[in-house]
This record gives C-alpha cells, sequence and structure tokens, in this order.
C-alpha cells in the first residue's frame, strides 16, 4: 500500500493519521535512536484508505495493541521544514486527523515497531511534564491541559524560511 503522500520539487505532502492516547494521566509518545523528539503515534493514511481505518492501523502496528476510537478531537494543519533524516531541504505540510482513543485503564504494550529501519520506543509521559520533553505536535502540550469538546481545527507553521 502507498502513504497519500508526494514530493514536488522541494515540497513533500502527506496525509497522516495520529492518536491521542492516555492512560492514568500520561499520554504515548514514540521516539527512536535517530531523533531527539518524541511524536505521536500514528502515520501516513494509505491511498483508498479511511483516517479512522489508518489510525487503527497504526495504532496496532506501533503499539501491538488494539486501541478503540472514542473520537475525531483534532484536525491539524503542520507546516515545518526539516534539517536531517529523509525530509532534509523539504518545505512539509501534513494533515493530520488526530483520533482521540478510548482508555484501557492499562500501560502495558506489546511494541515491536520499526520506521526506516530503526527500533521505535514507546514512551509513556506525564501530562503535567510534558513542557519538559520536545514532543511533536507541538499543540498537544497545550491541547491536553484543557477540556475540549467536539473537533478542533488547529494550524502550526514551524518552518523556518516562511513563504
Amino acid at each position: 500500500m502507498y502513504d497519500c503522500s508526494f514530493t514536488k520539487e522541494n515540497s513533500w505532502f502527506r496525509y497522516r493519521a495520529g492518536a491521542i492516547i492516555i492512560e492514568k494521566g500520561c499520554v504515548l509518545f514514540a521516539g527512536n535512536q535517530l531523533e531527539n523528539y518524541y511524536y505521536s503515534i500514528g502515520g501516513g493514511v494509505h491511498m483508498g484508505e479511511t483516517a479512522e481505518d489508518a489510525v487503527i492501523r497504526e495504532v496496532y502496528e506501533e503499539t501491538g495493541v488494539h486501541y478503540e476510537i472514542d473520537r475525531l478531537a483534532v484536525i491539524h494543519e503542520n507546516f515545518f521544514d526539516n534539517n536531517t533524516g529523509t525530509l532534509k531541504g523539504l518545505n512539509c505540510h501534513e494533515i493530520s486527523f488526530y483520533f482521540l482513543m478510548k482508555p484501557r485503564n492499562t500501560k502495558e504494550l506489546r511494541s515491536n515497531s520499526y520506521t526506516y529501519g530503526v527500533k521505535e520506543e514507546m514512551h509513556w509521559i506525564p501530562i503535567k511534564d510534558l513542557d519538559k520533553y520536545k514532543t511533536f505536535p507541538s499543540f498537544l502540550k497545550d491541547y491536553l491541559s484543557k477540556e475540549h469538546h467536539g473537533i478542533e481545527h488547529i494550524v502550526t507553521d514551524e518552518r523556518t524560511h516562511k513563504p
């Protein structure tokens, strides 16, 4: 299957589904040895796949656990540039649907996930301590500090060189 993404000239676009997984006051992030930050659980939506199916698939691939969707929480338009990795030198534009997942009342996972051939580690970060970590998407620190109802549309622009 192919992700809904493309590169044209010096620009990259991706349609992504992300999960907000909260258990016992902590939110789940992934990390790996190549990056100096933590990132949300989720990934590219495949061609012909719904965002709901993508987030369920990605959560299972990354955690080894079947979580259920509670609701669509955020539509995130994210603009950024990247100085490292596979996106180095590209102007990036990502649209993500973030789903709040139903809690299971346990932090137990069966993760055996790899991205670009590198083992991913799962990290339960206390929501109250999120400001002490470098996490993406950056809006989650503020978002998780308040109660929300309905779907929010959030736009972030973290490009160092804006058009």
